[in-house]
């Protein structure tokens, strides 16, 4: 399924992966040495493996036109971060570079605007949210927060007031959200509000243990698993991970 309006999709429904396993993996924020380090970790298999990304690929760390670069991987699955879609606003005339500025966007000051509109062009195709499997193994991926079942979120007809919740959202995290609301929505892997490490909170799997830090961490989850594996980036260029090559 794939539910579209007139500048990029809103739904994406996957099969259920038969052949490898489904990993998720936190903000990236231009950590890429820690992703390289992570997936050698997880011995990860492009083959027949697969990697869902709950956005926020860019800014704040080093590495955010490499992180840019793998939407094109065929194994990797991004959302909409709320970062991304900085970019775009940016890109579009519809946000001050200095509020991107202030979200970590210094980055691109160099950039040509050509090139960054290129980027947004890109960044305006990935979905808001990524639906995976079904019944007892679906599973869920978007960036922020959702309030409603399976159905509604699926149907990807969203006021400006819900996208806006899946883009920036916070009240779950801070505790301002209701749970019940979240009644018959499948496990939902999230980011967005770092956290220290690894929680769930009503359907929400918080996955974002803030990898651009001085004392954060990258973190990947085997979906539907209690399995994690974190690591700094610190720790990840020190055992050489920008010598290891991605898939």
């Amino acid at each position: 399924m794939s539910t579209t309006n007139e500048a990029y999709p809103i739904v994406c429904r996957h099969a259920a992966n038969a052949a490898g396993r489904d990993f998720v993996v936190g903000d990236l924020h231009g950590c890429v040495d820690a992703l390289r380090y992570l997936l050698r970790e997880i011995v990860f298999d492009p083959d027949c493996d697969r990697l869902f990304s709950v956005g926020d690929l860019i800014d704040r760390g080093s590495q955010s036109e490499e992180a840019l670069a793998l939407i094109d991987k065929p194994w990797f699955f991004p959302v909409l971060g709320n970062h991304e879609e900085a970019l775009c606003l940016v890109a579009e005339g519809a946000m001050r570079r200095s509020v991107w500025d202030g979200l970590g966007g210094d980055w691109a000051e160099a950039l040509p605007d050509r090139v960054l509109r290129a980027y947004a062009r890109r960044l305006r195709t990935l979905p808001l949210v990524r639906v995976v499997g079904s019944g007892a193994r679906r599973f869920n991926v978007l960036h922020a927060e959702f309030f409603g079942d399976d159905g509604a979120l699926d149907a990807g007809v969203y006021t400006e007031r819900t996208r806006q919740q899946l883009l920036w959202g916070r009240e779950l995290a801070l505790g301002s959200g209701i749970v019940e609301r979240q009644a018959g929505l499948s496990p939902t892997y999230c980011g967005h509000t770092p956290m220290r490490e690894i929680g769930r909170i009503g359907a929400q799997i918080f996955i974002d243990t803030g990898a651009f830090a001085m004392t954060g961490k990258l973190t990947v989850t085997e979906a539907l698993t209690s399995r994690a594996w974190s690591v700094s980036v610190e720790r990840a260029v020190a055992e050489g991970a920008r010598q290891m090559s991605l898939p």
